[in-house]
């Protein structure tokens, strides 16, 4: 026989049952693990049951997703493309964002700064056969 293993929606609806019943979350969280064996939803029956208090039972998964993006890679690569030389900081203020931003759309970019510019982390094709073809001078020598 197949063990039947509860998904996120069974078990919201279960605890909505428990709830009715006037058990309490750390009971219901143990009536869990004696029915579906070690489960780790106890912070989730407590979250639950003070939802289920206050009359919110929607059993729904509500997605979150990333907040929107304050400006636009676009924006970014142009002032890059304009000025590769510019600090974080330049780029910052700028594009109205903080420092941390800029670092992490850069590096979400592929971008490291070298010698004071902005190049990309990746070779392209051109230049890794550029480092190939300069090794196996070197080797020959």
């Amino acid at each position: 026989m197949m063990k039947f293993v509860p998904n996120k929606k069974h078990s919201r609806t279960a605890l909505i049952f428990c709830f009715h019943l006037k058990k309490i979350a750390a009971e219901s969280y143990r009536l869990f693990g004696e029915a579906y064996g070690e489960c780790s939803i106890q912070k989730t029956c407590e979250w639950r049951f003070q939802h289920f208090k206050i009359g919110d039972f929607d059993v729904a998964h509500k997605e979150h997703g990333k907040p929107p993006k304050k400006y636009e890679d676009v924006e970014l690569q142009a002032l890059l493309d304009e000025d590769d030389s510019q600090t974080q900081k330049q780029l910052a203020e700028q594009l109205s964002i903080s420092q941390q931003a800029v670092s992490n759309r850069l590096r979400e970019m592929g971008n490291i700064q070298k010698v004071g510019r902005w190049v990309p982390h990746e070779l392209n094709e051109r230049q890794m056969e550029r480092r190939k073809n300069t090794c196996e001078i070197l080797l020959e020598r």
